[in-house]
């Protein structure tokens, strides 16, 4: 309107120009100090660094551009028509290409020539302002919203360039907007089930008056599952076990063979473990498992960056380590059967492997020999680790129980002539020359070397 019809603002709303460009000023400088969410790592980003240049980056520059005064640059330039076609809308501009005609040529424009009925626009100019900024109007968005009105046409030649560029932009507008309704009606049904699943825990937390920070953490991971579709288990459902097996093995087995606790374990080892493990995600600042409690899960580290965090007595909190990928958690409390030494809690946006302790049981009792190597690893690695070498009493006795089941198992099956188990036995690493001294009541103690095991076996 100001450049199209006014050629700069009357001024008496002079005015309005001014507190709209103080307005739009203000904003800008609140952008500077707006945080955000980073969409990869989900966290509030607080830094006044990243922040400008997130905002100068995107849409600084148009911001700039309505701010600036326009007016006053358009007196400055005097008056110069390049400088206010810039700023006009489509009407504004269907406008302006009829008025920047010489006066003996306006009748041969759209607006100059337009008959509608009985009433002529050949004198547009007398005209009242708002039935000709109507006029126009009505003439984009039947340019836009149709392809053959017969009423309004351009009429000259730059009218004719102007149209074909206003449509093929229209066509490409109208395409965007299809396609994008047609995405929200196909994903409709997925957003309805969000929608219904939130409403339900809105109301469960209302209920039993859950905490704030438990709520966050809640609505959290239903808002990533939607917008991510990071669950991927239920697609995986109805595939026969063989083949989930095979799936598991392709996307996790790196992640978990690189896992120092796990050098120099047998593959098979590896693949049994692979093939148990889920798939979970977890929030910034989320605390998967707390100091001193029971665990029965162990979590492998495939993306993303957790902290191990020491808990003193007064409430304090010291950094213990970094969790990064190719490690893991939860080992020593599951291996040793002690409470968890240390809270574990999240940095970054975790992407984890998780295996319960009982299927983690069953495979090392099945494959003792990598559970002994497992136990090794697990002491070695004192060395390098302080907070595992404050816990090395609790794994050396562990290691030491192990070996007497061991030693127990062996001198069992020489003593009831169990070749195959004992063969078996000694295979994976036992030692028959190992005495178990936990079993002086039994009938197969004293079966401590390799002699009196072949004695047993009569042979």
């Amino acid at each position: 309107m100001e450049f199209g019809f006014f050629r700069g603002l009357p001024k008496n709303l002079f005015f309005l120009d001014i507190a709209g460009q103080v307005a739009f000023l203000l904003d800008i400088i609140l952008q500077f100090f707006v945080t955000y969410r980073d969409s990869h790592s989900y966290k509030m980003v607080y830094n006044r660094n990243l922040i400008a240049l997130r905002y100068l980056k995107s849409h600084f520059f148009p911001d700039l551009l309505g701010c600036m005064p326009w007016d006053i640059i358009f007196k400055a330039v005097g008056g110069k028509e390049e400088v206010s076609i810039c700023c006009g809308s489509a009407a504004c501009i269907f406008y302006y290409l009829a008025t920047t005609l010489p006066e003996e040529k306006e009748g041969y424009t759209w607006i100059g020539s337009l008959q509608l009925g009985d009433y002529s626009y050949a004198h547009f100019r007398e005209i009242d302002i708002w039935k000709r900024y109507t006029t126009s109007l009505y003439f984009a968005i039947v340019t836009m919203a149709t392809v053959g009105y017969g009423d309004i046409h351009a009429v000259n030649l730059r009218e004719m360039i102007f149209i074909m560029i206003y449509v093929s932009f229209d066509m490409i507008l109208g395409a965007y907007l299809i396609g994008n309704m047609t995405a929200l009606i196909v994903k409709g049904s997925k957003t309805e089930r969000y929608r219904d699943k939130m409403t339900d825990l809105i109301k469960y937390m209302n209920r039993n008056r859950l905490g704030k920070n438990l709520r966050n953490q809640i609505k959290g991971h239903l808002r990533l599952q939607y917008e991510s579709s990071y669950t991927d288990a239920s697609v995986l459902q109805d595939i026969p076990i063989s083949i989930r097996a095979k799936i598991s093995q392709t996307l996790y087995k790196s992640y978990v063979e690189n896992v120092p606790l796990f050098k120099g374990c047998s593959s098979e080892f590896i693949n049994q473990i692979v093939t148990r493990v889920h798939e979970e995600f977890f929030l910034p600042g989320e605390v998967i498992m707390e100091q001193g409690n029971v665990v029965d899960q162990l979590y492998f580290v495939c993306h993303g960056v957790l902290e191990e965090v020491g808990i003193g007595a007064d409430g304090s909190e010291d950094t213990v380590s970094p969790l990064e990928p190719n490690s893991l958690f939860g080992e020593i409390s599951i291996l040793c059967n002690i409470p968890q030494p240390y809270t574990v809690r999240v940095c970054e946006l975790c992407r984890l492997l998780r295996i319960d302790k009982q299927s983690f049981s069953n495979i090392l009792e099945i494959y003792f020999h990598d559970g002994r190597k497992v136990l090794t690893n697990l002491l070695e690695g004192k060395e390098s680790n302080l907070h595992v070498k404050q816990l090395e009493s609790d794994i050396t006795f562990h290691i030491g129980k192990q070996e007497a089941e061991l030693a127990l198992r062996v001198n069992s099956a020489a003593y009831y002539g169990d070749l195959y188990q004992l063969k078996s036995l000694i295979r994976s690493g036992a030692d028959p020359n190992k005495k178990d001294t936990t079993m002086e009541d039994q009938p197969w103690y004293g079966c401590n070397s390799l002699k009196s095991i072949l004695r047993h076996l009569n042979v």
